[in-house]
């Protein structure tokens, strides 16, 4: 289990507030964990008194593995008047942070927020991701819910061209992914052995995924035999073992894949201990060099001061690559291969006299991230402890959208499952840090 400082957090008296936190969180994704944990530390530490309420899709799952959070309410697949119950006792929402509104979820996860709205609770957005949006449904939940909220923070500016593509009308603030602020756990040397990693030799951490918009001229065999192509020539330019970084359920599969292609399987490892994130944050800093698809592996190795080559499946990763310098491709594709291998070995080449900018970039970046919060603190901080108040008016009010707000996404069932875009892994807790 990951750990952060131990912040008390006993029931509140009158003045406790209680705070919600809402998003994909239950195990299914190391990045989105990683994120649930440094939310709650964030909360925890501006409100020690608050009781913070998690909405997950796997509430067994966060009550094991978040210590911060006091009560754990499942959401998804269950009768909708026990949730209205919980949310009609909040004196503030927080959605996010992470990729949530996208084509399918946004409407599920903003329906909750306008319930809140509707019962005076005040809402905020937590650094969250957006886009693809293209299903009506989504597009005008996204338009009338966002601008009566207190505050909308994004992540990257991709995600704040989405909502004004979509008609948001309001400010939109542009931060970082919460999790630049995850604090690293020991990897230990048993963990290793348990492994089969060799001790004294370079490793090279490697993320996959499923092909999708970032091969989508490739079949899937073409693409696990390009990316196991990748890996073979880092075990021959580096003398390394290529490490298999699974940041969720799904990404096993298409590990072996690869592995299976490789010529050298021999030099090929996949974890496949069930790890926090901060323990996955710890390893990566036994690691020699980084190259992969997940955002969130990304971001992991930039904060660990690593050479990183991301490999594009989506815009978030274009923009992360953009803001901390790093090689941004176009795609993967079959007759790509020679550049692909090129930029690794530019990359390696390169990186000592690259380190420097990544240090300066990534704390530039975790000072970003670290303003969602203060944000967030200081909504606390204007509530002044009298929390709940009938809102929504006087904030669209304030963005001239008098009139404009939509209940109809209320109407629904709010247990209303769909099958989210991506599945998610195993992972847990941590606290916020000093980037390096």
């Amino acid at each position: 289990m990951t750990r952060a400082a131990q912040h008390p957090h006993p029931f509140p008296g009158p003045a406790g507030l209680r705070i919600g936190v809402l998003g994909s969180y239950g195990g299914f994704n190391i990045g989105d964990e990683s994120i649930l944990a440094c939310v709650l530390d964030c909360l925890r530490r501006h409100r020690p008194d608050a009781r913070l309420v998690v909405f997950s899709r796997n509430a067994e799952h966060t009550r094991a593995h978040h210590d911060d959070a006091d009560e754990v309410v499942d959401w998804e697949g269950v009768a909708r008047s026990p949730v209205l119950e919980v949310l009609s006792g909040l004196d503030l929402l927080v959605l996010g942070g992470g990729g949530i509104l996208y084509d399918g979820e946004a409407r599920r996860y903003l329906r909750l927020v306008r319930a809140a709205q509707d019962r005076g609770v005040r809402t905020f957005a937590y650094a969250v991701g957006a886009g693809p949006l293209r299903e009506a449904d989504d597009r005008e939940a996204v338009r009338t819910v966002l601008p009566d909220m207190d505050d909308v923070v994004v992540r990257d500016e991709e995600s704040r061209l989405v909502l004004e593509e979509v008609g948001v009308e309001r400010e939109v603030k542009v931060t970082a992914d919460p999790a630049l602020r995850l604090c690293p756990e020991p990897f230990t040397g048993r963990m290793m052995r348990d492994e089969g990693l060799p001790a004294g030799t370079r490793l090279v951490g490697m993320s996959v995924r499923e092909p999708g918009r970032a091969a989508e001229n490739l079949d899937e065999s073409g693409y696990h035999a390009l990316l196991a192509e990748v890996a073979d020539f880092l075990v021959r330019r580096l003398d390394a073992y290529v490490v298999f970084m699974p940041m969720e359920r799904h990404d096993v599969r298409h590990a072996h894949a690869v592995l299976y292609h490789m010529t050298a399987p021999d030099r090929g490892r996949i974890l496949n201990g069930a790890y926090s994130p901060g323990q996955v944050l710890g390893f990566m800093r036994r690691l020699d060099l980084a190259v992969g698809m997940r955002l969130h592996f990304v971001i992991f190795a930039a904060v660990s001061g690593l050479p990183v080559l991301p490999l594009p499946y989506s815009g978030k990763v274009f923009d992360f690559a953009r803001r901390i310098g790093a090689p941004a491709l176009v795609g993967v594709a079959r007759e790509q291969a020679g550049l692909l291998l090129a930029e690794v070995d530019r990359l390696w080449d390169e990186y000592p006299q690259r380190r420097a900018e990544l240090r300066s970039r990534v704390r530039e970046l975790h000072a970003l991230a670290q303003e969602t919060c203060v944000r967030c603190g200081d909504l606390l901080d204007r509530m002044d402890g009298t929390g709940r108040t009938d809102c929504r008016d006087d904030t669209a009010a304030a963005n001239g959208l008098e009139g404009t707000s939509s209940t109809h996404v209320t109407e629904q069932r709010l247990g209303d499952v769909r099958e989210p875009q991506e599945s998610r892994a195993e992972p847990s807790r941590t606290e916020s840090h000093d980037a390096a």
